[in-house]
């Protein structure tokens, strides 16, 4: 008999474990993710946007995978060692306790060893016995280069050519040319480790005794520590926004600065649906907004790198046909992105496309200058002052903005249904020369400020002149039209117009009637504002942040506060988020995803000081 569609639903939805039921491990070059079910189902490696090796969360068959899990019925729980970024995955059995403790080597470097890349698992039963099975499934460049396996010196080699990595075990291991497992079972006190290594060029394979394990782990524990305790935050909900901190932390490409959007590419904002994208590369916007995010907990070592890539990276005069900056570049600076769609994976759920690299990289999104260039001006003021080539550089693209500002373009959503005079990028061109008008005038820096000054009340005239619907009696997504659009809830935030004016009061209300759904926030009606992609999305959660700002700011401190409250309880069992939010309040799209946690932090400052 044939399987009902509900069937077939229910038995696709067994072979997936939903994206919020992982949790997030690293190194600062790259990252896993870890379900809780013990496997781990996304790495990539050397870095972020390297090919996966492991990536059953968008293909069950086909991607790889390592499991690690108690082989009898067990329930779990994850959470992370406080204050780190250590992953511990608990099975409660009927005969014991046992748990993985999953983390990413960071904080030491045997001499010779700088280019040594290790994830760690680490089993140990804690009461009782406990059987456990591990299957470690690498398929490397997306599941589509074959490997072999074999024995080398008492390590198995897995080996795909360009890439391979070398599994290290205290347990006996069987393989099959490809794959290799184990069952093994673990009294009170006993543990076991496995240890992925990344080996080529200088780093040969070498094995992880329980001993190096435990020494990894200390010092692992003693950096994610030792780095937290930069924070100056003492607020309330420290622990969800020290959570976040720590996730923006993991996004971080040490050896040059760089932030990513996610970790993840084409996990789905609707299941099914054609919104599946990469995200695994430097929006210069995300990039920014998270510098400001952690400049107000006191982080300003990452700021200072992140301006280092920008300085080191992004040339303003490229001769880019779209202007001086692209919306995004890659973890190492490069400027082409090529999309391209991976037809041998099904997606998550079966969410077809699954996309790398992103053809978005070439579009005109004018928002971006704003958000860069008020980065550099809170750099400037919070952390240490810029240089003068630095200026320099401000002063190209300021002096571009101003000439360019009145552009149609994509977009800070990134529409694909053509270009449209949107009123967030309009506002963010205003805060790009503002900015710039208020850094030349304290620090007495060189600039042509009557032209900027022009400029910017040009912007802003235009924006009260067209941007302003009577009908509507709100601030519109496009110039001359009726349509709502969350981004809008930017414009007090970026201190363009006062949050108790009547027209953003105005506004507020209609956003709040049109685009909030208990609190939870739609970025526009893709109905009334066709964005040239089929099906719907959930809500977006940097934007159910900025409504909390928003309301704090207009005075509406307890809706506010208890729409903050609301958000926090959809984040997953470890104060995580991905983009978007479903309807029955499911997590959706790349995971985690940077623009959600630095608004989090954001809204958590403004409300904790406004509550006082």
């Amino acid at each position: 008999m044939a399987e009902t569609p509900f069937q077939q639903e229910t038995r696709q939805n067994r072979r997936y474990l939903p994206i919020a039921e992982h949790g997030l491990i690293g190194d600062l070059r790259s990252v896993a993710l870890v379900g809780s079910d013990g496997t781990i189902d996304w790495y990539c490696f050397p870095s972020f946007d390297a090919p996966s090796v492991f990536a059953a969360l968008l293909d069950a068959e086909r991607g790889g995978r390592f499991e690690l899990t108690a082989s009898v019925p067990a329930h779990t729980k994850q959470f992370y060692f406080p204050d780190t970024n250590v992953l511990i995955t608990r099975f409660f059995t009927e005969e014991g306790v046992g748990e993985v403790q999953d983390f990413m080597p960071v904080g030491t470097v045997r001499r010779g060893e700088e280019g040594r890349h290790r994830l760690i698992r680490r089993v140990i039963c804690v009461r009782g016995t406990v059987p456990f099975r591990a299957l470690v499934a690498p398929r490397f460049g997306y599941g589509a280069d074959p490997h072999t396996l074999r024995e080398v010196e008492g390590l198995l080699l897995f080996d795909a050519g360009e890439r391979a990595l070398a599994l290290t075990a205290t347990v006996a291991m069987e393989c099959d040319g490809r794959d290799a497992r184990a069952e093994f079972k673990l009294g009170e006190g006993e543990g076991a480790v496995f240890a992925l290594d990344q080996v080529g060029g200088d780093i040969a394979p070498r094995g992880c005794a329980h001993a190096e394990a435990e020494e990894e782990f200390n010092a692992t524990v003693a950096y994610w520590r030792r780095w937290l305790g930069q924070s100056r935050y003492r607020g309330r909900w420290r622990e969800m926004v020290h959570r976040s901190a720590l996730t923006l932390k993991l996004l971080t490409y040490a050896p040059t600065g760089a932030i990513v959007a996610a970790p993840t590419t084409s996990l789905p904002e609707q299941l099914g649906g054609e919104r599946n994208w990469d995200y695994r590369y430097v929006w210069v916007r995300d990039a920014a907004f998270a510098v400001y995010a952690l400049l107000r907990l006191g982080f300003s070592g990452e700021a200072e790198a992140f301006m280092r890539f920008v300085t080191t990276h992004i040339s303003p005069g490229d001769g880019a046909v779209e202007g001086p900056l692209q919306i995004m570049y890659g973890i190492d600076g490069r400027a082409e992105l090529p999309e391209s769609e991976l037809p041998h994976l099904e997606g998550h759920l079966g969410s077809a496309p699954v996309r790398v690299g992103n053809a978005a990289a070439s579009q005109l999104q004018l928002d971006i200058y704003g958000a860069l260039i008020d980065s550099i001006y809170l750099y400037d003021k919070w952390a240490q002052p810029i240089s003068s080539a630095q200026w320099d550089d401000v002063c190209h693209l300021v002096n571009w903005v101003c000439d360019h500002w009145d552009q149609p373009d994509e977009g800070v959503w990134e529409t694909r249904g053509g270009r449209k005079n949107f009123l967030y990028s309009r506002l963010m061109c205003w805060v790009a020369i503002e900015r710039a008008i208020r850094l030349a005038n304290r620090r007495g820096l060189p600039a042509d400020l009557p032209r900027w000054r022009r400029s910017r009340d040009d912007i802003y005239r235009r924006i009260m002149d067209r941007g302003w619907s009577e009908r509507r009696g709100a601030f519109t997504q496009c110039e001359d039209s009726d349509v709502l659009d969350a981004s809008l809830l930017m414009m007090p935030l970026a201190k363009f117009i006062a949050p108790t004016d009547p027209k953003w009061l105005s506004t507020l209300d209609a956003l709040t009637e049109d685009l909030v759904s208990d609190s939870l926030v739609y970025r526009y009606d893709p109905e009334a504002s066709p964005d040239g992609l089929r099906g719907d999305e959930g809500t977006f959660s940097i934007c159910s942040f900025w409504y909390v700002e928003a309301l704090v700011r207009a005075g509406r401190v307890d809706e506010a506060r208890l729409a903050f409250e609301k958000m926090l309880t959809y984040a997953n069992h470890l104060g995580l988020y991905a983009e978007e939010i479903g309807r029955t309040g499911e997590q959706q799209g790349n995971f985690p995803q940077a623009f959600t946690h630095l608004a989090l932090i954001s809204a958590a400052f403004n409300l904790d000081k406004a509550l006082g």
